[in-house]
């Protein structure tokens, strides 16, 4: 895997958007933390701001598309669209670097396959949260934190940061 030029942050991200997503966040010296996404968007702002340690930080957020496989109301989709701008706008005035990655890239480095491999939905997100479990039995993934936890895992491979299995 490729690094990305960077100092050696103190915070890592794996953001899952969404109101159903979650934040994981590795901090230099500390286990790692995974949490389900605030509800409220000063929640979210302050949850972000707690979790940054020192001045370089960086974000991996998964980036999403307007079409999720089935039709969805456009009121659904601006509600998920919006959430997904307003998380990007806290990450940048706090100062946190974001690298966005599209589920593909996250998901094959982890030999996860693909979502299409799954007769469903609920099928695909129960494999995920396995292999968070196995990577991270201590965090306890949920279906809100896994996929964090799992782009998180992605970021720090990306980054070469050595982090201890928690």
């Amino acid at each position: 895997m490729n690094g990305i030029e960077i100092g050696q942050p103190s915070t890592v991200f794996g953001i899952d958007p969404g109101a159903s997503g979650g934040i994981a966040c590795w901090r230099r010296d500390e286990p790692i933390l995974a949490l389900p996404m605030a509800e409220t968007e000063g929640d979210q702002i302050e949850l972000i701001r707690e979790l940054i340690a020192g001045d370089e930080s960086v974000a991996f957020v998964e980036l999403v598309g307007g079409y999720t496989g089935k039709p969805q109301p456009g009121g659904a989709m601006f509600k998920f669209g919006r959430g997904f701008g307003f998380t990007l706008g806290v990450l940048q005035t706090l100062g946190v670097r974001v690298e966005l990655v599209p589920p593909q890239k996250w998901q094959k480095p982890l030999g996860l396959g693909t979502r299409s491999s799954c007769a469903t939905s609920s099928e695909w997100k129960a494999k995920l949260r396995a292999c968070a479990q196995r990577l991270y039995p201590k965090l306890k993934p949920t279906l809100a934190t896994a996929d964090a936890i799992l782009i998180l895992e992605f970021g720090l491979k990306s980054l070469r940061v050595g982090a201890a299995k928690q």
